[in-house]
């Protein structure tokens, strides 16, 4: 993984070349004038987002209404699809379809999973993974439906001390990779420029009983071995 500091790098040996000039045997010589430099400039100052209403935070630990207590504070054993349908028509229902909390196609294709073993052969759910995010032993459930065959809806649930589940990650992207770790998730997207990945880090913070963003970076975007492409696009 690249870290900040070694992207920060080659920028800052270019800066140096410019500036510097070159250096030759009569001593350095000046390449002229190369600009003036500004401060940033704020634009639309006076303008501020409103702040969200109760229950629109995607990031915020929130009960999935509807569900069983679980016994054990354990996902394992737990029925994922259920889980997810469950969550995500209560996200739906709360938002009204303005996609702030769930892509409004979610729960359409949803419909297509059945009581299959795995919801079917058309279920855009993706096999639900148990891993401790947490640290206390116990299994979480880590889940992605696929919307669009790009886009993808992330969540992750735990069970809360008094057994009801919990959704404690949410987020929607282009889910290049998504790895574990320890109590870590890595969640890999694609950026504008093709050659890298941006990385979110995820941990568990007691305080808030959430998944917390720890950091962000950029990491290489190695060929693909089946098509030589990097990646899976830009554009993210």
């Amino acid at each position: 993984m690249r870290s900040p500091r070694a992207c920060a790098l080659p920028v800052l040996a270019a800066l140096l070349a410019v500036t510097a000039g070159c250096a030759e045997a009569g001593g350095l010589r000046s390449r002229g004038a190369l600009g003036v430099v500004h401060a940033p400039s704020a634009l639309w100052k006076d303008h501020r987002p409103a702040p969200p209403e109760a229950g629109q935070t995607p990031g915020k630990a929130a009960v999935v209404p509807g569900l069983a207590p679980v016994p054990g504070r354990d996902m394992r054993g737990v029925d994922a699809l259920a889980v997810v349908r469950a969550d995500l028509t209560a996200a739906a229902r709360q938002d009204g379809g303005t996609g702030r909390l769930v892509d409004p196609r979610a729960v359409r294709r949803l419909a297509l999973c059945t009581r299959e073993a795995g919801g079917g052969p058309d279920c855009p759910l993706r096999p639900g993974v148990l891993h401790d995010l947490t640290g206390n032993g116990k299994q979480e459930l880590i889940a992605a439906l696929d919307i669009d065959g790009r886009l993808s809806e992330l969540r992750v649930y735990t069970v809360q001390d008094d057994g009801r589940i919990a959704r404690v990650l949410s987020r929607r992207g282009v889910l290049e990779g998504v790895e574990v770790a320890a109590e870590h998730l890595a969640v890999r997207e694609p950026t504008s420029d093709p050659k890298y990945v941006a990385v979110s880090d995820y941990v568990w913070e007691p305080a808030a009983g959430m998944m917390s963003l720890s950091r962000l970076t950029l990491d290489d975007c190695p060929a693909r071995k089946d098509s030589g492409s990097r990646c899976s696009g830009a554009g993210s």
